[in-house]
């Protein structure tokens, strides 16, 4: 039977952890648990059937790790092979009964991708896809990608999947204690762009125990229209008699998780510090418990590498203004690759409060392939919006799609078939939500009937390239009332039919019924209001045009989508006088701005615009006496703002990346003017992976942040061995250390080279951090400090210099 075929119907159990159990069989400090495949297949082996024993339908093979960034090629085929070989001995061995299967296990590969790194996300793509490809050749089952947390390289792993073997794909995120992925995804956008690229089941794994991570799986849950699982940790880590214990026993686990089976998850096993007896108690508990249905959710919903925005609940708004068309100064940024200005003006447009933003760079004098996905991949550093990607050139719309983070919106695909061939298949594989045009050879069709009709050819076909109609918003074409004063009435009978007929949702370009007029807001504010009373579920608008927010805001407020009028009170005090057809000044303050009453150096650097930080740099150095009033007055600021941001949680992953990185190409502009004269660093700091792990991002992260704020930084990379990291603070007189860690397996090679600093050089601080990590965990392995993130880190840095005055 298939896999997929099974979950249908059953629950489903998978393995528990893998660390915990090769570190009591031996693993040293440091070694390469993947090795273990090759050099003690005996000890995977029995691993794997004792799993299989305790009720375990599948079991991951001993591959987390195994990529090529870690191993060469003919290592990593040879410990692939050797991985799937122990599994495929184990079911042989087993004495169950049940059906099984062996799931090639793909974990993260321990860097950042562009721009928060530097990795690009083709090159990730095909590290990926390598590993793939051998476990589809060796006989794995399913492809399992786990514990991921972050959404893009999330997506390069299932694309590699899909793009280079036929198996079912399950994915699992790791979530942190709010609730999110390190770089900032919610369930609900992990939900909308792993199920539209088409994985077969998702859910979570790793960071925490079932309780904890119950919320998460409940967003799962009411969003996911695919089978949910759930691997958490046998709860949070600690030392007892110099072993590592885990504070959740298998009963108090079992009961956590059969709580959630019967919530709907379909897929359960275990994370670190799980074993055979974690898999046997949830299966001996779950027993006689029946699965609750997989529903079709049919949520239409974007998302971005934050959140995701659903149509239906309230009025969205897709802000207009990347456009070339019948813009002067637009045209002329595309032609001269000033990408800044078309980044400010979608940080514009977001301050004015849209939901989505629009981005279409089509003009002939330029590569609109090569400029689409430029301008699509630097907004995503800039703002956390989703972004609709509008190009009638599939080359571009494609290119721009395989590297967007999240769930674009894109326009558009109409009723010509040649249209349909061109984008259906690219909705199918990046997964969309398409607009559709109420048009097709003959044009479009004067009356609503009509687009109605083209509007059911058109969902009749994206059936047959398996779309449905959740992911297809359609926009029945708003024409110029000057050319046929019936134009708006047909549109909005068309929207109307459209919604009531067809249950689909709807979009408009709203200005174009008034071209032609004058006083244009006028008739377009009025149009938006009768759509929107209509039922249309999304408008193509202007947001600086202030009878279009005043119908927004107003609509809101009249339908009971506004509590207490909050933010239409709040849009009122900034509404121009009476009389002015456009917002003119500042962007809309309807929800206060970071950046209110800061130079514009600082903010460019809050906002993350790094060419724009160093060209106000330039500026203001060539004006000051002494260039570092700068850094204590306006860049040192601006990065406590977003630090401040980052720890409340109004602030992500890669907002504070960005801004860093604003922060540092201003400082690089400083020391250059100062020309030998720069001054001296706070104090040194020494930064190191510990042996055996190769995952540095929260490594770089913290460096980035330490340098920004004045530190000398020696990072010491990945895989360092204790002896390595002594010497380098004998030879910098570092008073601080920071360790990082992500697999349990290493945690006993930070524990040694804590000892040994402590030896060699007492005095000296260390700070810790990593996913396998807490305060009880650190404490127990000797560290000063636990550091649950980069902010974190800076602070008790800072805490350090102080106390060397």
């Amino acid at each position: 039977m298939k896999i997929t075929e099974f979950i249908k119907d059953g629950l489903l159990y998978l393995d528990g952890g893998m660390g915990t159990l090769l570190q009591e069989t031996g693993l040293l400090p440091g070694e390469l648990p993947e090795r273990w495949c090759i050099t003690h297949p005996e000890v995977i082996t029995a691993i794997h059937r004792a799993y299989y024993d305790a009720g375990s339908h599948v079991v991951n093979t001993n591959t987390f790790g195994a990529n090529a960034l870690k191993l060469s090629d003919g290592e990593l085929e040879e410990i692939v092979c050797a991985a799937i070989a122990c599994a495929r001995a184990a079911q042989r061995e087993s004495i169950t009964d049940q059906p099984t299967w062996v799931a090639l296990d793909v974990g993260p590969l321990g860097r950042m991708l562009r721009p928060l790194g530097d990795l690009d996300f083709e090159d990730a793509v095909e590290v990926f896809a390598k590993t793939v490809r051998l476990g589809a050749r060796y006989g794995a089952d399913l492809i399992m990608i786990e514990t991921m947390n972050d959404s893009y390289e999330t997506k390069a792993a299932l694309l590699a999947a899909k793009e280079n073997c036929s198996l079912p794909v399950f994915v699992s995120n790791a979530y942190g204690e709010d609730g999110k992925l390190m770089t900032g995804a919610s369930p609900a956008a992990m939900v909308a762009l792993l199920e539209g690229m088409g994985a077969d089941a998702i859910g979570v794994n790793c960071s925490l125990g079932p309780a904890a991570l119950s919320p998460v799986v409940e967003e799962y849950l009411a969003c996911a229209s695919v089978p949910v699982l759930l691997k958490p940790n046998a709860g949070l880590p600690k030392v007892e008699g110099g072993k590592t214990v885990y504070d959740i026993s298998p009963a108090d686990f079992a009961r956590e998780v059969v709580a959630l089976i019967d919530k709907g998850v379909r897929i359960a096993g275990g994370c670190c510090g799980t074993t055979p007896d974690y898999i046997r108690a949830t299966v001996a508990a779950s027993t006689g418990h029946v699965p609750l249905p997989i529903e079709k959710k049919s949520v239409t919903t974007v998302s971005s590498y934050t959140h995701a925005v659903v149509f239906g609940n309230a009025p969205v708004l897709i802000g207009e203004r990347i456009n070339p068309t019948g813009k002067k100064r637009f045209k002329e940024a595309l032609k001269a690759n000033d990408v800044d200005y078309i980044l400010g003006e979608g940080l514009s447009q977001a301050a004015h409060g849209v939901d989505i933003l629009d981005v279409n760079v089509g003009l002939p004098e330029i590569d609109e392939t090569a400029m689409l996905s430029r301008v699509v991949c630097e907004l995503q550093a800039v703002t956390d919006l989703p972004l609709q990607i509008d190009s009638s050139d599939p080359v571009a719309m494609e290119a721009s799609l395989r590297r967007y983070n999240g769930k674009a919106m894109i326009n558009s695909v109409n009723g010509k078939e040649e249209s349909m061939r061109a984008v259906f298949p690219l909705v199918k594989k990046y997964g969309g939500l398409v607009v559709a045009l109420t048009l097709d050879e003959a044009g479009i069709p004067a009356d609503a009937e009509g687009r109605l009709s083209i509007a059911r050819r058109i969902l009749a076909r994206a059936a047959e390239y398996g779309i449905e109609k959740k992911d297809i918003v359609f926009d029945p074409l708003a024409l110029t009332v000057s050319a046929d004063g019936g134009a708006a009435k047909a549109t909005l009978d068309a929207l109307e039919l459209i919604r009531t007929q067809l249950g689909c949702h709807t979009s408009l370009g709203v200005s174009n019924v008034s071209f032609g007029l004058p006083a244009r807001d006028m008739i377009n504010g009025t149009f938006f209001s009768m759509a929107l009373c209509r039922g249309l579920s999304a408008a193509i608008m202007n947001p600086y045009s202030a009878e279009m927010m005043k119908t927004y805001y107003a609509y809101r407020a009249l339908s009971g989508l506004d509590e207490n009028c909050a933010d239409f009170i709040a849009y009122a005090e900034t509404v121009a006088p009476m009389g002015s057809a456009t917002v003119q000044a500042t962007p809309v303050a309807v929800k206060k701005n970071a950046t209110d009453g800061m130079s514009e150096l600082s903010a460019a650097i809050v906002k993350g615009l790094s060419e724009r930080a160093a060209n106000l740099t330039r500026q203001r150095v060539r004006e000051l006496e002494d260039p570092l009033i700068l850094v204590q007055e306006e860049i040192i600021p601006a990065l406590n703002t977003v630090g401040v941001g980052f720890e409340n949680k109004t602030v992500y992953l890669p907002q504070l990346l960005m801004s860093a990185e604003a922060a540092k190409a201003a400082f690089e502009v400083i020391k250059a003017s100062m020309k030998g004269c720069e001054k001296s660093a706070k104090c040194a700091i020494v930064l190191a992976t510990v042996k055996g792990d190769i995952h540095d991002i929260g490594k770089n992260i913290v460096k980035l942040l330490l340098e920004n704020y004045g530190f000398d930084v020696t990072d010491l990379g990945r895989d360092v061995s204790p002896e390595a990291v002594v010497a380098a603070v004998e030879r910098t007189k570092a008073p601080l250390v920071g360790l990082s860690a992500l697999m349990t397996t290493t945690v006993p090679a930070m524990e040694e080279t804590i000892k040994q600093l402590r030896v060699a050089h007492p005095a000296c601080r260390v700070v810790v951090g990593g996913a396998v990590l807490n305060r009880e965990y650190a404490d127990a392995i000797g560290a000063d400090k636990y550091a649950r993130d980069a902010m974190e880190t800076v602070r008790y840095a800072e805490e350090i210099f102080e106390s060397l005055k």
